[in-house]
């Protein structure tokens, strides 16, 4: 048994040694690697992503989702560095996009949450790779304060490419918007809403039902960079792959990606260079919370 740290005061938790755990971590690799954790479904690898991407067998990953560092300065840990120059920025994260398109299988999808800045010019190198784009998705979340002289920020960036024609997409219904006040729906539908879907409304490429991840339930108290809502997770998983299959995420960060592969069965590989040990407790306990999710997936 390895022993973590204690999570509070008043409780010390253990997570099972890797070799307890059945999933077979090794037929990704082209080499020998051992993971920090392990589940039944997953392996967690606490090391910098460019460590181990090299490492994983070239068209092995269904889907990959990654949310890096935006390099604006913010605090994460020891081994984390965010305030570099432009071009080093960019240039390390041609770098690890480069090895994520390299290891996507033929029709898997590829999704890079950040900024609309650095995704303008990942885009573009994604098309130089040959990938096929397929959506900018706006994530409407308003999160600084305005900035003078230019518009108020308040979306974040998700790029959605494939390699080649996407092999898996699912239709997605979102539920009909309903005031939180009178209960009442928000909209009419131009006078046509009885002809609708009862599931729901096709997902759009502006996602403004996102909720911020503010309150402690929603994540770890020891770490206290942003953390994704597992409402975003649940989508890009549904949207690109079935049970089974394998999601790639080369920034762990809280664990979201991988706490939701859990709960939607599909198999995942992922690192985290900081923070290890709070995605483990994270996977082992259910002390953080998901969000809501009322979306509806067609077979």
């Amino acid at each position: 048994m390895t022993q973590l740290e204690t999570v509070t005061p008043a409780k010390q938790l253990r997570f099972p040694s890797p070799k307890t755990r059945t999933f077979d971590h090794s037929k990704y690799f082209t080499s020998p690697v051992e993971p920090y954790y392990k589940t039944d479904l997953g392996a967690l690898f606490s090391a910098d992503c460019m460590k181990i991407l090299p490492q994983i067998k070239a068209e092995s990953v269904d889907t990959v989702f990654a949310d890096p560092p935006f390099n604006l300065g913010k605090k994460y840990g020891s081994n984390t560095n965010d305030n570099i120059p432009d071009e080093e920025y960019v240039s390390w994260c041609r770098s690890w996009v480069a090895e994520c398109c390299r290891v996507l299988k033929p029709g898997g999808s590829i999704f890079l949450y950040n900024i609309p800045k650095w995704n303008i010019l990942l885009g573009a190198y994604l098309t130089e790779l040959g990938l096929t784009f397929r959506h900018w998705i706006a994530i409407e979340i308003n999160s600084c304060l305005p900035i003078s002289g230019r518009l108020y920020p308040s979306h974040y960036s998700l790029l959605y490419y494939s390699k080649g024609k996407p092999k898996t997409f699912r239709r997605i219904r979102t539920p009909i918007q309903i005031c939180r006040h009178c209960g009442g729906e928000v909209k009419d539908y131009g006078g046509h809403r009885g002809a609708m879907n009862p599931k729901g409304v096709n997902l759009k490429d502006v996602w403004s039902d996102i909720p911020p991840v503010r309150h402690w339930k929603f994540k770890s108290q020891n770490r206290k960079a942003n953390a994704l809502s597992t409402k975003i997770l649940d989508r890009v998983i549904e949207l690109s792959t079935v049970p089974g299959e394998m999601v790639l995420d080369p920034f762990g960060g809280s664990g979201t990606t991988f706490v939701v592969c859990e709960q939607k069965n599909r198999f995942w590989l992922g690192t985290e260079i900081d923070f290890a040990k709070e995605v483990a407790e994270r996977l082992e306990t259910d002390e953080i919370k998901s969000h809501k999710n009322g979306d509806f997936v067609e077979d």
